[in-house]
């Protein structure tokens, strides 16, 4: 299945919004999800990705 995170192509077996934040950061705060443009709250993480979404996951940075 292939899908777009973060403008790279992926190409995996079927996996979870969940499963894919936990790949990318160990951050257990501070991150936001958008699947084809549309923010994913996080109690709706455990939706699977679909073949062809591109996805953007976001986490905060402190910093100045």
């Amino acid at each position: 299945m292939q899908y777009t995170v973060n403008g790279e192509s992926h190409d995996t077996a079927p996996i979870t919004v969940a499963e894919l934040v936990a790949s990318i950061t160990p951050a257990a705060s501070g991150v936001a999800v958008a699947v084809n443009g549309d923010v994913v709250p996080r109690s709706a993480w455990d939706r699977p990705i679909a073949a062809g979404d591109a996805i953007d996951v976001l986490t905060a940075v402190q910093g100045g």
